[in-house]
């Protein structure tokens, strides 16, 4: 039992750890999309996930196969975008009250 008690520990952390890095990335991607908006670049850019999704694959060294890894980077990226979109609604709330 002690043994399994320490797993969960472990995986407490291991899921601490991804929850921050997890927020990193979303922030990075906020980032990006608010590049994205200045230059008149869409949000949903299904070449960059495609490269995204491939980059995963290609540096996945399991136990979780290529599906796995898959959908959870499509979850990953979903939100992503919905946070994008979202900052994007936001700013155009912004410049509608200012009159721009």
């Amino acid at each position: 039992m002690d043994r399994l008690v320490e797993f969960r520990r472990r995986i407490d952390d291991i899921d601490e750890q991804l929850v921050k890095l997890l927020n990193v990335r979303a922030s990075l991607a906020l980032e990006i999309g608010r590049i994205k908006h200045a230059h008149g670049e869409p949000i949903y850019q299904p070449g960059r996930e495609a490269e995204v999704l491939a980059h995963v694959r290609d540096t996945n060294p399991g136990p979780l196969d290529e599906g796995a890894v898959t959908r959870l980077f499509e979850r990953i990226i979903d939100e992503a975008r919905r946070l994008e979109r979202l900052a994007d609604q936001a700013r155009a709330i912004e410049s509608k009250e200012r009159g721009e």
